[in-house]
C-alpha cells in the first residue's frame, strides 16, 4: 500500500487518467511533486521552478511568446499549458517519442538544447539538496513507502508526475452549459459554439471532443480526421503559419515533427493544443507569434497567414506540407466576435484559483 488513496475528482462521462503501474496515485505523492514543482531547488542555479513556466494563473503557461529557461536562454517555443497533461497522448509541441510524465520530466530537468531547469550533470547535487531539505526526507517516505523513502531522480521524477496529473480543467462556463445550467454560456457564446462545431469553420477536426484536442485519449470519432503523421497514429499538423522560400520551410531549428522523422513532409507539424483556458495562454501558436485570437482567427480564415517582408515572408495557405482541414473560410466580424465568445468561455475559474494547485505556503 503507498499512502492515502488518491480520489479523483473527475465529472460524469469522463474517464480517470491512465496512471502507471509503477508509479501508482497517493496524495502523499501528489503533495510532494507540488512542493517540488515550485521549488527552485531543482534549477541548476536556483534560480526557477517548473511553476515559473508553468503558473497557475495562466492555466500553467507563462505568458511569454518564447520560453526562458533558468540561464536565461531564449527558447524557440512557447510554454505548452499543463492543462489536463494526464491525457495527453504525446507531450511537447512536437516530439512523436515522448510519451510518458515521468519521462517527459527529465526533459526540463536536465536537457542541454534548450536549456530549461539546467541541471545537466548535477544529478548527485540535485539529490543531496533534497536530502538535506528539512521535510523533503520525511515527505519522501510518505510519498514511497515501498522505496523506503528512496530520494533519487526516479521518486523526484515520478512526484512531479503524480502532481501534474492533478492539474485537471473541467469546470468552464462551456462545461456548466453541458451540464443544463440556465444562463452558464451567453447568447454570444453560444453562436459562436454553433460556429465552432460548424463543417464551414471545421474548428472541431484538430480541437475535438472534451478535450479541444486531438493529441488526446479522448475517444470522439464523429468528425473527419487528417492522416496521422505517426505510425500509432497520433496526429501531428501543418498550419500553414510559415512557408520559407516558398517551398514550405519553417524558420531554423523549429521545424517541428521533421527534427525527428526527417521527412520533409512532416516540416511545420505540431501538436494541437488544448483550447481549454485558451483566453488566459496568450500568445498564440507554437512559437508565439499570434498575439492575440483575433488574429488566430485570421490565420484559419485565411487558410494559412501571409507574411509580407522581413526573414519569414511567404504565403501560409500555399504551403505544400499544410494540411487539408486548413482550408480557410468565410467569417463575418460580428461572426468573429461570436466565435472569440464562445473560446473565452472555455476557461476554467477553478484551475486557475485552486488552492490545491497552488505553490504551498
Amino acid at each position: 500500500m503507498e499512502g492515502e488513496r488518491f480520489v479523483w475528482n473527475v465529472p460524469d462521462g469522463v474517464s480517470e487518467p491512465d496512471v502507471p503501474a509503477d508509479n501508482p496515485m497517493s496524495e502523499a505523492k501528489v503533495q510532494l511533486g507540488r512542493h517540488l514543482f515550485y521549488d527552485e531547488r531543482l534549477s541548476g542555479n536556483q534560480t526557477q521552478a517548473c511553476g515559473s513556466c508553468h503558473q497557475q494563473a495562466l492555466a500553467f503557461t507563462d505568458g511569454l511568446a518564447l520560453a526562458v529557461g533558468s540561464t536565461g536562454q531564449l527558447h524557440t517555443r512557447g510554454t505548452m499549458s499543463l492543462a489536463n497533461v494526464a491525457y495527453a497522448e504525446s507531450l511537447t509541441w512536437a516530439n512523436p517519442v515522448l510519451l510518458n510524465l515521468e519521462r517527459h520530466a527529465l526533459v526540463p530537468l536536465f536537457g542541454e538544447r534548450p536549456v530549461e531547469l539546467g541541471l545537466s550533470g548535477q544529478d548527485k547535487q540535485l539529490v543531496n539538496r533534497m536530502a538535506m531539505h528539512p521535510d523533503y526526507p520525511t515527505m519522501f517516505e510518505a510519498a514511497f513507502p515501498e522505496r523506503g523513502g528512496e530520494i533519487s531522480i526516479a521518486t523526484i521524477t515520478r512526484a512531479l508526475a503524480a502532481f501534474q496529473r492533478t492539474v485537471l480543467s473541467t469546470n468552464s462556463a462551456y462545461d456548466r452549459h453541458l451540464q443544463g445550467i440556465p444562463g452558464a454560456l451567453s447568447e454570444t457564446a453560444q453562436r459562436g459554439m454553433e460556429l465552432f462545431f460548424s463543417e464551414r469553420l471545421r474548428c472541431a477536426h484538430c480541437h475535438r471532443g472534451f478535450f479541444f484536442s486531438d493529441a488526446t485519449g479522448d475517444p470522439t470519432t464523429d468528425v473527419e480526421r487528417e492522416p496521422s503523421a505517426t505510425p500509432d497514429g497520433r496526429p501531428f499538423h501543418n498550419t500553414g503559419l510559415y512557408n520559407l522560400g516558398a517551398r514550405g520551410g519553417y524558420p531554423e531549428g523549429n521545424a517541428g515533427l521533421y527534427a525527428f522523422t526527417g521527412d520533409p513532409k512532416d516540416i511545420g507539424r505540431f501538436k494541437t493544443p488544448t483550447l481549454r483556458n485558451i483566453a488566459v495562454t496568450a500568445p498564440y501558436m507554437h512559437d508565439g507569434s499570434i498575439e492575440a485570437l483575433e488574429g488566430v482567427v485570421s490565420h484559419y480564415a485565411a487558410g494559412g497567414r501571409t507574411i509580407l517582408d522581413g526573414p519569414h515572408a511567404g504565403v501560409g495557405h500555399l504551403n505544400p506540407n499544410k494540411s487539408e482541414l486548413v482550408s480557410g473560410f468565410e467569417i463575418t466580424p460580428e461572426e468573429t466576435r461570436d466565435l472569440i465568445a464562445f473560446l473565452r468561455s472555455l476557461t476554467d475559474e477553478d484551475l486557475l484559483t485552486d488552492p490545491q494547485l497552488a505553490a504551498p505556503r
